[in-house]
């Protein structure tokens, strides 16, 4: 969410903001909420002038009677109790401008980095680097569920008759694999300085309202029937909700944390939940990493975020690419966004695998996540997120790329002390 005063004072920037994000149906708010703005203050301002006025006649109430006016006395209270009214119908009205104020600017999208590039979708989305060599081996690569079925690791079947589709059993080699690149997940994210954390699986709407768009809520979360309560799409949710209404010192920051957590999603929209295999699920796990830290350092630690997914990756002998997410594949909340992919043997493309992003103080702002500096002043924090990795989706890039032509897998010598040692499955 933006500042207010600064929509006031730059519309024209805001406005621009949003036909670069194609969403030139979003426009008129801004002129709404600047007219709303206006008969706020300004209804904050009658409200403040009778507060005064209702204070200075209530000293002369007690003054009159002092002197034994009563009569008097009476025809100022009655003033004052006439205050009264007005000022309850006028914080009314305020209190009615204020919500719609807000509810409007939750809606307009956060300012984009100048390093943004413009673009409608993802197909506009721009390649920044790639990282190792994707190779296609001279043997047919199977699809992903046909391998881990070869090793007795999934069942689909079973999981549809209990949950439907977008859900699976792991067995065997298989889940240990997922457990392990979690495990192995957590330890690389240990060594590079971060917090492990085990956060909460369900959030209030408050906090879900405080971290995402209407949009993104909508398609992503679900509800717990009865209760204001809901399964996190992603520990980023509840990680970012744990600063909620808190104030730091300055030289605490900056917070860098890595979260292990059930993820749970609708999946809904265009791309639908594929019966087959298990990119796109209802649950899944993720270690994720998140940071917190001072306006300044947020293009500093976005870069670091980034990279530490794309060596955990090549750790594991997996080419991936990074790709700068355009204009318009920028969820509402986000300054910038930096996807990495992982190479498919069996596609002949990437595929994405994790997404990094900065929000500036988006989320800071909604949710009040405050900064104390040296002299005195507040500020908003800025927050980072990114995916360290989330199986089973990484489970396709590991299996594809370290198959070999007789059907075993390898696995790579950083992962083995997590398999009990091994140096491939059969």
């Amino acid at each position: 969410m933006l500042d207010m005063k600064f929509v006031r004072e730059n519309p024209e920037i805001v406005k621009q903001n949003i036909r670069n994000k194609f969403q030139e149906h979003k426009l008129h708010l801004v002129d709404e909420v600047i007219e709303m703005d206006a008969q706020c203050r300004k209804a904050q301002q009658e409200a403040d002038q009778l507060r005064a006025e209702r204070k200075k006649l209530s000293k002369q109430i007690g003054a009159l009677m002092g002197q034994g006016k009563k009569e008097e006395a009476e025809e100022v209270k009655a003033r004052v109790n006439a205050f009264a009214e007005d000022l309850e119908k006028i914080a009314a009205k305020e209190n009615e401008l204020r919500e719609e104020v807000k509810k409007r600017m939750m809606q307009i999208p956060n300012i984009i980095d100048p390093s943004v590039p413009i673009g409608k979708d993802d197909s506009e989305n721009v390649e920044v680097q790639k990282y190792g060599e994707p190779l296609i081996p001279e043997f047919d690569i199977p699809y992903h569920t046909e391998i881990m079925e070869k090793f007795q690791g999934i069942d689909l079947d079973a999981a549809r008759k209990v949950a439907g589709n977008g859900f699976y059993y792991l067995m065997g080699d298989i889940a240990r694999l997922h457990s392990a690149v979690i495990t192995y997940a957590r330890d690389f994210m240990i060594e590079r300085g971060f917090t492990y954390c085990v956060p909460p699986f369900m959030i209030r709407s408050d906090v879900v309202t405080g971290v995402m768009s209407f949009e993104e809520m909508d398609a992503m979360m679900y509800k717990i029937e009865g209760e204001d309560l809901y399964l996190i799409g992603t520990s980023e949710h509840s990680m970012i909700g744990k600063f909620i209404d808190t104030i730091h010192r300055e030289e605490q920051l900056p917070y860098t944390l890595t979260s292990y957590s059930p993820c749970f999603r609708k999946e809904k929209g265009a791309h639908g939940i594929e019966e087959r295999g298990v990119y796109r699920i209802h649950q899944f796990e993720k270690q994720e990493m998140i940071v917190v830290c001072r306006p300044e350092e947020s293009p500093m630690w976005f870069e670091k975020l980034w990279q530490n997914t794309v060596d955990l990756f090549r750790s594991l002998d997996i080419p991936v690419r990074t790709l700068e997410c355009c204009s318009g594949d920028l969820a509402d909340l986000k300054v910038k966004s930096i996807d990495v992919e992982a190479w498919s043997p069996r596609q002949k493309k990437y595929f994405e695998v994790g997404s990094c992003s900065n929000l500036g103080d988006a989320q800071a702002r909604r949710l009040q996540i405050r900064v104390t500096a040296p002299d005195g002043n507040k500020y908003f924090a800025h927050t980072l997120n990114n995916t360290v990795a989330a199986p089973p989706r990484m489970l396709i890039a590991f299996l594809e790329n370290n198959l070999n032509e007789d059907g075993s897998v390898r696995i790579p010598e950083k992962l083995r002390p997590y398999m009990g040692g091994k140096c491939e499955i059969r």
